[in-house]
């Protein structure tokens, strides 16, 4: 009782300076008096200011500060090297999140695997897993070296004392979110759990010099779970994302002190583990000697990586009034888009009253505008029946004017499908430096580029106009070509 009343006495009161009657909290008006503007605050606790204290150390000229102390180490995979800036800086932390199941314990007891074997003391702090759980993984991927130490911790306390002991260069925590303090109120993954927990850990290693990677959980939003603190207080931000029934996984640079942001990591998970793609193309790309209708190549930018993708299309009749419209990997917007302007600016009417089915191959999603030749031209060569020429590539954003817009990086693209042996490119205009043995065409809308299909013979049924080959102009209404064809049959 008697410190509550203490802590009583120190709270902040207000009173009126004409009846002495006080109150909690300010009022424009007095209730006892009923004077205005004369309640004060009283008892206020004094304001306190922090004194200077000694430094720790000196500081010195931006020039003579050592930066080889801090220079970037590898991880021994380079493709996580890519996304980090050439390596992992001693004393960074890195947060790495993504959806349950995409392969972030995997990579990461991987690299701890790696690190050390290159002569790096490696803690692997695990809260979701045993132990054994872990060493089984471990048998898997083959993960196993003396120099890999392995601890199943869930309290904070017990981690820094697995760091006194085993003074690692490198810790792994799978997950942040599994670790508690007992010094703080809340349950495992609460926002004050969480910023407790990132707080120790960065605040050991800075002290210690020792890279840390926190493994975070993320919403049903894709969001990191827990504080937006957490994001602030690290180094480096790694998103890993990719579809469960594909291979293919990208780590993408959310944030980086240390180096770029838009560089994209690509990985294949398979059942020995995980290893990184140097060249992820061939995962995109679908292997035929001959052309098949509604595919199209285009070559799309993740980060400042091009990567060459194909484009489905399908159209079949429709069964029902509302004709279906379904896509994977694609936008769903975009595709209709393409729809819109295929029918109205570029007179191919089949379209509206079929379903159309478009998808991409390997799993990547395309979602930079530059696909929308791409998907153009597969929707057309679908509808058509015609296949584009072999080794041809489309990059260009389309308007709702249809004309083809120019967009970044066409060399560097051209540059990646001619390494691949692709020899023509439909692109806008302007392209840049072309690759040797390479043949562009520029295209400034969309009738230009239905040109590049070559005439063939309609499904029965189809009711759209065929895109004219070379030299046509490629317009008119769906029936102009069996019509005109009727009467050369007759007279021949």
């Amino acid at each position: 009782m008697a410190s509550r009343k203490s802590g009583g006495r120190d709270r902040p009161a207000y009173r009126c300076a004409e009846c002495g009657w006080s109150t909690v909290k300010w009022l424009g008006r007095c209730p006892e008096c009923q004077a205005w503007g004369t309640i004060e605050e009283v008892g206020a606790p004094a304001v306190k200011t922090t004194a200077a204290g000694r430094v720790t150390t000196s500081a010195l000229p931006i020039a003579q500060v050592d930066a080889r102390q801090v220079a970037a180490r590898s991880t021994g995979v380079p493709e996580l090297d890519r996304v980090l800036g050439g390596g992992i800086v001693p004393g960074a932390v890195v947060l790495m999140a993504g959806e349950p199941g995409v392969g972030k314990s995997t990579l990461l007891l991987d690299v701890a695997a790696k690190a050390a074997a290159g002569g790096e003391r490696t803690l692997y702090v695990t809260g979701e897993e045993s132990a054994g759980q872990v060493r089984l993984r471990a048998d898997r991927i083959g993960a196993l070296s003396d120099g890999l130490y392995l601890a199943a911790e869930t309290d904070l306390a017990a981690v820094l004392a697995h760091l006194d002991e085993v003074r690692p260069a490198l810790l792994v925590l799978d997950s942040v979110q599994t670790v508690a303090s007992g010094e703080v109120d809340g349950a495992p993954g609460g926002m004050a759990q969480v910023r407790e927990v990132a707080g120790a850990l960065i605040r050991a290693s800075k002290e210690r010099g020792m890279a840390t990677i926190l493994v975070g959980h993320v919403t049903k939003d894709g969001a990191i779970a827990g504080p937006r603190l957490l994001e602030h207080l690290v180094d480096v931000v790694l998103h890993i994302e990719g579809d469960r029934h594909a291979r293919l996984r990208l780590v993408r640079g959310m944030k980086n002190r240390y180096g770029a942001t838009d560089e994209v990591g690509c990985f294949e998970l398979h059942d020995e583990g995980i290893t990184g793609l140097a060249d992820p193309s061939g995962l995109f790309l679908t292997r035929r000697d001959e052309p098949v209708p509604g595919t199209c190549l285009t070559v799309t930018l993740e980060g400042r990586r091009p990567l060459v993708a194909e484009v489905q299309a399908l159209t079949v009749d429709s069964q029902i009034p509302s004709p279906r419209r379904t896509t994977s990997g694609l936008e769903t917007s975009r595709v209709s888009m393409m729809l819109a302007v295929l029918e109205q600016r570029g007179d191919i009417r089949a379209l509206s009253k079929r379903d159309i089915y478009s998808a991409t191959v390997g799993g990547v999603k395309l979602s930079e505008p530059a696909a929308d030749l791409a998907v153009a031209l597969a929707l057309a060569s679908a509808a058509s029946d015609s296949p584009l020429p072999k080794n041809l590539v489309a990059v260009g954003e389309v308007g709702l004017a249809g004309e083809v817009r120019r967009v970044t990086g066409v060399a560097r693209r051209l540059a990646e499908a001619a390494r691949l042996g692709f020899t023509r490119a439909l692109v806008p205009a302007d392209p840049g430096k072309v690759p040797a043995g390479m043949t562009v065409r520029e295209v400034a809308d969309i009738g230009d580029a239905l040109r590049a299909l070559p005439t063939g013979r309609r499904r029965a049924g189809g009711g759209s106009r065929e895109p004219g080959g070379e030299g046509e102009s490629g317009r008119g209404s769906g029936r102009e070509p069996r019509e005109s064809r009727q009467p050369e049959e007759a007279r021949r």
